[in-house]
């Protein structure tokens, strides 16, 4: 596998990308979670899962479905998080 975006990392034996963000609160964790959706109805890739809680929210992308599109997405992705103090 080539590099991996910031902040992800492999899972599994046919390896998933996942990452972990966190937030301040609810409603940046929404925000995000809606900021994610449209970004993922517009790129045509979504994520293979998305859990979430108050201040939380894991990522689970399958790059052995959409390959280069999903490590695009990864990145695409960091560039809406604003990570929790900042």
């Amino acid at each position: 596998m080539s590099e991996l975006p910031d902040g992800w990392e492999t899972r599994g034996k046919l390896p998933t990308l996942f990452r972990r963000f966190d937030f301040e609160g609810y409603r940046q964790t929404r925000d995000f979670v809606d900021a994610l959706s449209a970004l993922s109805e517009a790129q045509g890739v979504h994520p293979q899962s998305i859990n979430f809680g108050s201040t939380y929210a894991n990522v689970t992308l399958d790059p052995n479905a959409a390959g280069q599109a999903d490590r695009d997405l990864a990145v695409r992705i960091n560039a809406l998080y604003k990570p929790a103090g900042v």
